[in-house]
């Protein structure tokens, strides 16, 4: 039986509306209708958030227990399996994401693997380990090294791939033995909601180690950074919100994990097959260009500039667009009406910055309803122009020249010219030199010639204004754990 989307916070074990009544609509970006309304928290309610966490740290056995973790974190991940398809059909609604993109990074690959990695991982982790005997000053000590969890997590969420991100981070740092009050994005509250149902319905999570709240107020979310009874901010969005929260964050000296933005290259060596490897950089379409990860910088050799840019514009003129829920569909709507008027600012911008958009560039005028903007390539794109330096967000890839006379190295040279470092892409007949190539990259993941690193148990994140701090893998792990050293007097 399907169960309808949830409006109500989990805060301290208990569903609830907002402590005035008050609540605000989620929006449907390819409809432009509204999905139905959530609970809108006071400032009082996410002090309660805050206060049940750090009780439920405090005062119960959550961060010591590893095996009734373990059995929580199972009880979660078949709740969340029983309601597979209900998850799928309200990401689709309320993020716009193709359905198609739930078949992978959207919900499949997070559900099948965020909560059963760190599940798993937990149960074999070196929790404690020993270091040789000191015997400094005379004293002979046994010495060991604990690893314990943080404590109070704030983590907070973003729109466009909000699942995946929430399961990325309550994997980790649950099975770390930290609680946690998440902030759901504003645009899409209902994937977070329905986890907080199951949690409070489907598991023994004790009241308090999982808080959800929605509010569409940022002032009333950064108390979840601002508050000393916070010890951790776990951030995934924008740079410029990552910088703040690390600003206010040092005032309490927080740990703070931020996963930020990117705009990342997929470099094309000059022994590369085009006709192989170009259409793949349609990929910096699918759902609509929102995923940081995407590679947004098409590098390829100025020998073969002609050749490359026929391919993409083919590519380009042919990437299917429009209704999200049909299965055919790579790139759908942007998430608000806000965000697709950035990024037609930002096509603006590449115009008068000189660059000549080859497809696309404007609003469908076949979808007079929804936030789409059609599927844009960009060349005689310089790297120093804004469209090739700032993040978009939106289906749009910039063809970028190099100098391949100069060899591989300005190859590196103009995809390390950039603030970001998240992510990127090889490709070359020789896989020796594209590992070589790879090597001098500064951004945190690479995929050689169509390989994908993606995984619970792979450790993302990035270089430079692109992010502090790991997420997935045993760095993910250990990024919401402390470390302790102790020594005693040998008995």
């Amino acid at each position: 039986m399907q169960r309808a989307s949830e409006s109500r916070m989990l805060i301290d074990g208990k569903l609830v509306p907002a402590s005035d009544g008050a609540s605000y609509e989620n929006i449907n970006p390819a409809t432009e209708e509204v999905l139905g309304r959530v609970a809108d928290a006071t400032a009082d309610d996410v002090d309660a958030a805050i206060a049940a966490a750090r009780r439920a740290f405090d005062e119960t056995d959550w961060a010591t227990n590893t095996e009734f973790r373990v059995r929580c974190l199972r009880q979660l991940q078949a709740a969340l399996e029983s309601e597979k398809e209900d998850l799928r059909a309200e990401l689709v609604a309320e993020v716009g994401t193709p359905v198609m993109v739930t078949g992978i990074a959207q919900l499949e690959w997070p559900l099948a693997h965020s909560l059963n990695y760190f599940a798993g991982l937990i149960e074999t982790y070196e929790w404690e380990r020993e270091l040789p005997d000191s015997d400094l000053f005379g004293v002979h000590s046994v010495r060991r090294v604990w690893k314990e969890a943080v404590g109070v997590v704030s983590a907070i969420i973003p729109w466009n791939f909000p699942f995946e991100v929430l399961i990325g981070k309550l994997g980790p740092a649950l099975a770390a033995g930290n609680t946690i009050v998440v902030k759901s994005a504003i645009e899409t509250p209902f994937n977070a909601l329905r986890i907080g149902r199951l949690i409070a319905e489907a598991t023994d999570i004790p009241a308090g180690v999982v808080n959800i709240v929605t509010t569409s107020d940022n002032n009333i979310a950064e108390r979840l950074v601002r508050d000393p009874r916070v010890d951790m901010v776990s951030f995934t969005g924008s740079t410029a919100v990552g910088r703040h929260i690390q600003q206010i964050g040092a005032h309490s000296v927080k740990r703070v994990f931020l996963e930020l933005g990117g705009k990342s290259a997929m470099v094309v060596l000059d022994d590369a097959d085009l006709a192989t490897v170009i259409p793949a950089s349609a990929q910096a379409c699918m759902h609509a260009g929102q995923g940081c990860a995407l590679t947004t910088r098409l590098l390829v050799p100025r020998s073969r500039y002609a050749e490359a840019v026929a391919i993409a514009t083919a590519v380009y003129q042919n990437v299917p667009y429009g209704d999200p829920a049909d299965p055919q569909t790579f790139s759908g709507p942007l998430i608000s009406r806000k965000q697709r008027e950035r990024v037609l600012a930002m096509i603006e911008q590449g115009k008068q910055e000189g660059a000549r958009v080859a497809v696309g560039g404007g609003i469908p005028e076949h979808l007079p309803a929804g936030y789409y903007v059609q599927p844009t390539l960009f060349v005689d794109v310089d790297n120093s122009m804004s469209i090739a330096q700032q993040e978009i967000f939106g289906p749009v890839l910039t063809v970028i020249a190099y100098d391949d006379s100069k060899g591989d190295a300005e190859a590196v040279r103009v995809a390390n010219d950039s603030p970001y470092g998240l992510s990127g892409a090889v490709f070359s007949a020789d896989q020796g030199r594209a590992l070589a190539v790879a090597r001098q990259l500064r951004t945190g993941s690479i995929g050689i010639n169509g390989g994908m690193f993606y995984g619970a148990d792979a450790p993302y994140g990035g270089y430079k204004a692109s992010g502090v701090g790991r997420q997935n893998g045993i760095e993910g792990l250990e990024q919401y754990l402390e470390t302790k050293t102790i020594a005693y007097v040998a008995g």
